[in-house]
């Protein structure tokens, strides 16, 4: 395995703070624009899930040099070509990872 190989390997972590201030770690896994717009989202798995979960949490954000800020998704429609989003590229990803085995 190359060295270039192993860097993409390396997972992307972020903290984000709780409502008490508390940062918790978030591991990245996946970035994305959603078609016809300039936004940009992240999808985020818990690092210290007490037990495995399926949650996934989604942001929108805007990047100004090293700061990222992050910002909730509220708007119901945003929400929805988010999620459609997000799901195509997994089917897209699961099917790739398919056809290489």
């Amino acid at each position: 395995m190359s060295k270039e190989e192993q860097l993409q390997e390396e997972p992307e972590i972020i903290f984000i703070p709780d409502e008490e201030g508390n940062e918790e770690e978030f591991e990245v896994i996946m970035k994305f624009e959603v078609d016809g717009s300039d936004k940009k989202y992240m999808m985020v798995v818990p690092v210290d899930a007490e037990e495995e979960s399926d949650e996934v949490y989604a942001f929108r954000y805007e990047e100004d040099g090293d700061d990222l800020q992050l910002f909730t998704i509220e708007d119901e429609e945003e929400w929805n070509i988010v999620e459609e989003t997000f799901n195509t590229l997994m089917d897209e990803f699961n099917e790739e990872e398919e056809n290489s085995q």
